[in-house]
């Protein structure tokens, strides 16, 4: 059994599930979120400062970081750019995407948001990256009142914090990070007392296309939700290079791989491309010699959710994997 590089500490906690936001009534009778900041309100972001001058009603999301965290706060989306893999509201995100989301119109690829679409839908507030968007920013922001976090992926908290903020929501999105750290928390609790009071250690592996084969550091997405549940990091993993979220290995090191517990996901690319690299390496004989028990799990929630919703479906698959309470 591989050893553990460390094993983070588990903080007690009760999994926490109701949210008690506050609640205003709209004009069918539905219960909606009310703004929880005074308006106009000013919001200090990666692109410096924007006011927004009412509780913003109808959003626009150019990333699916903010299209989830849209969804979750209960933020109506009405434009929203297209997948890489699919058209559909991802299944992770349940009725509340299609709720909140499920008539958003599609206003280009994430590379290339199609400015008058948008232009078009007059929202209330534009929600986006700098890493993502940064050339177009003036143009969004002529459009609507238009906030920006750094990057994605490792701020995937801070970001929906600044979503939060953003939609007047603050105090509900701070609710929702905490209960979803003090689920990760309760569950990592429950993995340890089945495992007689030690943490197995973890690897995710990810196929994507490439002739390599992704190890995901503990600053990737993934790994934050590792380190948040408390499962280990084998001593014998090898580190990513600094700013890096994970670390490529050739077939000749598939046992770097090794852990109690092998997550493996592949990309859906559309081709075939990860599908056939996959098979490629699980094909060579040392992928036989993996000890570590081999879970294949969801691409889409494992690594492309990067959001709240999808940290939350990942503990729903630790839990099951694991067979212990969500």
């Amino acid at each position: 059994m591989p050893s553990a590089r460390h094993h983070l500490p588990v903080a007690g906690g009760v999994i926490a599930l109701l949210l008690t936001a506050a609640c205003g009534t709209d004009a069918e009778g539905d219960e909606t979120p009310a703004g929880d900041g005074d308006y106009p309100l000013t919001v200090e972001h990666a692109m410096g400062e924007t006011e927004i001058p009412e509780v913003p009603e109808t959003v626009v999301a150019l990333d699916t970081t903010y299209l989830d965290s849209a969804i979750a706060l209960e933020a109506e989306v009405i434009g929203r750019t297209d997948y890489a893999d699919s058209g559909d509201i991802r299944d992770y995100l349940g009725e509340d995407g299609q709720t909140y989301a499920g008539d958003a119109e599609v206003v280009g690829t994430l590379e290339a948001p199609d400015l008058a679409a948008i232009a078009a839908l007059e929202p209330d507030l534009i929600l986006s990256a700098k890493v993502r968007h940064e050339d177009v920013y003036d143009q969004l922001d002529a459009i609507a009142p238009t906030v920006f976090s750094e990057t994605t992926g490792a701020t995937w908290k801070e970001n929906h914090l600044l979503a939060g903020e953003a939609l007047g929501r603050s105090d509900l999105a701070r609710e929702q990070v905490d209960d979803y750290e003090e689920r990760a928390a309760a569950l990592g609790e429950e993995i340890a007392a089945a495992n007689g009071g030690d943490m197995p250690t973890m690897t995710l592996a990810r196929f994507a296309g490439e002739p390599t084969v992704r190890l995901y550091a503990p600053e990737s997405y993934p790994g934050i939700i590792q380190a948040d549940v408390g499962l280990g990091i084998p001593e014998e993993a090898p580190d990513a290079a600094e700013g890096e979220i994970a670390v490529n290995l050739s077939q000749e090191e598939i046992l770097d791989l090794d852990a109690d517990h092998i997550m493996v996901s592949t990309w859906d690319d559309g081709a075939g491309e990860s599908e056939e690299k996959a098979q490629d390496f699980t094909g060579n004989p040392l992928w036989s010699q993996l000890e570590g028990e081999q879970h294949e799990v969801n691409d889409e929630v494992w690594v492309s959710s990067v959001s709240l919703p999808g940290a939350n479906s990942v503990l729903d698959e630790i839990a099951d994997l694991f067979d212990v309470q969500a």
